[in-house]
């Protein structure tokens, strides 16, 4: 829970919900903070609702006058106050309610129940969250139910999520800045789920990932999920645990990363065409516009082997997750900052 609560020394701060909804389709809210920004937008409320076919994407970014942490109790409960919109609050049980509202849209809900990354790490770094890092990464929950009212006027809302039960991702991100480039990649099914978030930080490209099923739990951090350029060899890094294919062009993502007895092999894939939004991203001087595009149509395969005394490795696991969400940002999103309309 400390790891959700405000940073209020860090430059920046920015609470991320994923809401599955009843329909197939999803919600992703972001309320996030600059507080010293020097020339871009220091407040941004981003509220997207995605349909299951991932077409019309309604959005909309309301770049607000300030977004109060405030903490509201002991074991770290906090609010983030908006004003004129609302607020998302989080009891010290990890109860979050959610009330918001606009003439466009409104949102309200209450989570029950946590999912946390893992009952041996609080949060996914481990360790690497107590160094001074351009950027952390938390999932606070991986699947929390969530009582929810959905208003639209403006769209043709499916009934089914106008008010319901939906289940709700939620991350933050705080430190510095956003990386120059990164991936996230985020799929839930039942009791089974992957999280992967990284790219380029201090001069290497590092990720943090967690595997997640019933019977089997899986982690990977630096240094077995690093990358080192080589100086003075273009192009060339020393990377003996992971190999990563980025390619923009075919919306694809693949990253293979081996322990001493685990290997993972993860491959994804997203439409080219329609299913992407964009999404304001936060630096020390505010928040960069479209600096990343997110789509929730993705398809997720998953491979992990182990390896046997004698050194050969053999597969264990195979499967396959769709409607997955796969996010580009920065170097790795040739449309950076464009405008859109």
């Amino acid at each position: 829970m400390e790891h959700f609560a405000p940073h209020l020394t860090s430059v920046f701060e920015g609470y991320y919900s994923k809401f599955d909804l009843p329909s197939g389709g999803h919600i992703a809210l972001i309320i996030s903070t600059v507080p010293k920004a020097t020339t871009n937008p220091p407040h941004m409320v981003s509220f997207t609702y995605y349909p299951a076919s991932g077409t019309p994407i309604f959005q909309r970014e309301h770049w607000v006058s300030d977004i109060k942490r405030i903490t509201t109790g002991p074991d770290h409960a906090f609010e983030l106050r908006v004003p004129g919109l609302g607020s998302m609050t989080c009891d010290a049980d990890s109860t979050t309610t959610y009330d918001l509202s606009c003439p466009e849209w409104t949102l309200q809900g209450m989570t029950v129940g946590r999912a946390p990354w893992s009952a041996s790490k609080c949060t996914p770094e481990g360790w690497l969250v107590h160094l001074p890092l351009p950027l952390h990464w938390h999932v606070h929950t991986l699947a929390s139910s969530c009582a929810f009212l959905l208003r639209i006027p403006n769209i043709d809302l499916p009934s089914a999520d106008g008010k319901g039960c939906a289940t709700v991702h939620q991350e933050k991100n705080w430190a510095h800045s956003f990386p120059a480039a990164h991936v996230w990649i985020q799929a839930r099914d039942r009791d089974r789920g992957i999280c992967l978030a990284g790219g380029k930080i201090l001069g290497m490209t590092a990720y943090v990932l967690g595997y997640r099923s019933r019977d089997l739990n899986i982690d990977f951090l630096p240094p077995f999920a690093l990358s080192i350029p080589i100086p003075f060899f273009f192009n060339l890094s020393l990377s003996p645990f992971m190999g990563v294919k980025i390619d923009w062009e075919t919306r694809t993502f693949e990253i293979c990363m081996s322990g001493l007895w685990r290997r993972l092999v993860l491959r994804a894939k997203a439409p080219k065409e329609n299913g992407w939004f964009g999404l304001g991203c936060p630096f020390e001087e505010g928040h960069r516009r479209n600096f990343c595009t997110e789509s929730f149509l993705a398809a997720v395969e998953v491979e992990i082997w182990e390896r046997g005394w004698w050194g050969s490795w053999r597969e264990v696991r195979r499967e396959r997750f769709e409607g997955a969400s796969l996010e580009f940002g920065g170097e790795y999103f040739p449309e950076t900052g464009v405008k859109r309309d």
